[in-house]
């Protein structure tokens, strides 16, 4: 018998002691040393020799259009974005000077490939009367860009910066000081998605594929009030800054909203898709912490921290985004009706409107919720 268990107890402690396959989207998981560090900068040749194609942006909630794999060589993405200075209600009544990339809260959706090289044209037109700049947090020196992309109004700046990083990521205004908390709660906030170049995988590590993507990004104003406590009005940006920084310091927002005004994703401008769908949900919040939920669904697969180079988590009910970061989840629906996706502190959801809804249309499936009888008196 002690013959039988030694050769068994030896075979057992070898294989809890062997490392597990690392997870990795486009390498064979069986091969020990197959993943690359990520100290490890891919090689792509001269940037300068890269073919250029270009990308049109679009207005959030929706996504430019794009490849979710690709299996060409990096390429250079031209873009164009053009800083925007208006009066935005952001509620009822409540109208602020916005400082917007493109003329969107937040800023648009910018889409590329891993290894790939972002080559971006920011214009400050002469109408605008404040300098700004941009800081991408997927890129790498520079403070992101932020250094050498300085403008002031009537002029325009063009940098580039590869991608090295999969995941999604904020990028915002950072003029410097007081100017950067001020810019980036007025609005000047995005995000970029860096897809692995094999696309996304589930938590297997299959690919998975996506059928609509969404947009949201959270924002908190600081709005000032007069002496009846009646919001105020400026007439022109710089003005309320001083009027503004007494608010900050007490911490407390104004107004939380998605999207830039109070009901931006409910009702006729709310998201839709159909049941089957795979709806990738892309969420940012670049100045505080949020969590987010959806009512009726969960999050099948969600990229926590926004790296698409970790294995995703599953089935989450709720995750957080943390201050200065956008999350990625994905979800398909299974049944009909109009969901909530909402920041899940409530009263932040129901009182100040951080709230988005999801219409769904298809058939109802009894096997995974049925009502056996209606309301009805006790007996």
């Amino acid at each position: 018998m002690k013959k039988l268990i030694i050769p068994v107890l030896c075979c057992f402690l070898y294989s809890c002691n062997q490392p597990e396959p690392s997870y990795q989207t486009n390498q064979n998981v069986n091969e020990p040393n197959s993943r690359n560090s990520v100290f490890t900068l891919s090689d792509d040749g001269n940037p300068d020799d890269l073919k250029h194609v270009k990308s049109e942006l679009v207005a959030p909630p929706f996504f430019p259009e794009h490849e979710q794999s690709v299996s060409r060589d990096p390429v250079v993405v031209d873009i164009t974005m053009t800083i925007v200075e208006k009066e935005l209600e952001i509620a009822p009544g409540v109208k602020i000077w916005a400082l917007t990339f493109d003329g969107s809260v937040p800023g648009p959706m910018i889409v590329v490939h891993q290894n790939d090289h972002v080559q971006l044209t920011l214009i400050n037109p002469s109408t605008n009367s404040l300098a700004h700049n941009i800081d991408f947090h997927a890129a790498t020196g520079a403070m992101g860009g932020g250094d050498i992309s300085m403008v002031s109004p009537g002029q325009q700046v063009t940098f580039r910066f590869k991608a090295t990083k999969a995941g999604v990521f904020v990028y915002h205004c950072a003029p410097g000081g007081l100017m950067v908390p001020l810019h980036v709660t007025l609005g000047m906030n995005g995000a970029i998605m860096v897809l692995p170049r094999d696309g996304l995988k589930d938590e297997n590590g299959n690919e998975v594929v996506y059928d609509k993507a969404y947009y949201v990004g959270e924002q908190d104003y600081y709005v000032p009030k007069d002496s009846t406590g009646k919001f105020k009005t400026y007439e022109t940006p710089s003005r309320g800054f001083g009027d503004m920084a007494t608010v900050y310091k007490s911490l407390t927002p104004s107004h939380i909203v998605f999207n830039g005004v109070t009901g931006s994703l409910t009702g006729n401008n709310a998201l839709t898709a159909d049941v089957g769908d795979k709806v990738l949900f892309v969420t940012s919040q670049a100045n505080r912490d949020t969590r987010i939920h959806l009512i009726g669904g969960h999050a099948d697969l969600v990229w926590l921290g926004g790296s698409f180079n970790d294995r995703p988590a599953t089935n989450y009910e709720t995750w957080s985004v943390v201050g200065g970061s956008a999350v990625a989840m994905l979800y398909q629906f299974r049944q009909p009706g109009t969901y909530t996706y909402l920041n899940h502190n409530l009263i932040e959801a129901v009182v100040f409107g951080a709230l988005a809804e999801v219409k769904v249309e298809g058939e109802w499936d009894d096997n995974l919720m049925k009502q056996i009888s209606k309301p009805e008196a006790i007996e």
